[in-house]
């Protein structure tokens, strides 16, 4: 059920794209991406990703749904799946900044796969953070 939800957000996400937003100053230039390394375009992701979670945490926690201990992992994860209309820019501009950085495609890999897999811990162990 996850997985179907998400799939139709990310499809919202990615069709919500300017198509015309300019291109970093370096598209196009061969061997842009080639000029820094793994651990640099780690780091320059790092904030864009916090972003996108911190905006997941945020709507979670407001949401009248939201009980803590959550006992239900379905709960926690229809949570997150009602955050992601609100949060698409956040999430698009991780995205964008992916496949900048990875190249083109891997941005929308990436959502579905890795962050996806770890967003529900991930935004748990955030709310629990911050009720400390």
């Amino acid at each position: 059920m996850m997985i179907a939800a998400l799939a139709g957000v990310a499809l919202i996400v990615t069709v919500s794209a300017d198509p015309l937003r300019p291109l970093p100053s370096d598209a196009g230039v061969p061997g842009a991406k080639a000029r820094i390394s793994a651990q640099q375009k780690a780091a320059a992701i790092r904030p864009l990703i916090r972003s996108a979670n911190d905006c997941v945490v945020r709507r979670v926690a407001a949401d009248p749904r939201f009980h803590r201990p959550v006992k239900d992992a379905d709960n926690i994860s229809e949570l997150i799946v009602d955050s992601m209309k609100t949060c698409q820019d956040a999430m698009r501009a991780m995205i964008d900044a992916h496949d900048r950085l990875f190249g083109a495609g891997t941005g929308e890999t990436f959502f579905m796969g890795p962050y996806l897999d770890i967003l529900p811990a991930t935004v748990n162990r955030l709310i629990d953070r911050g009720s400390e």
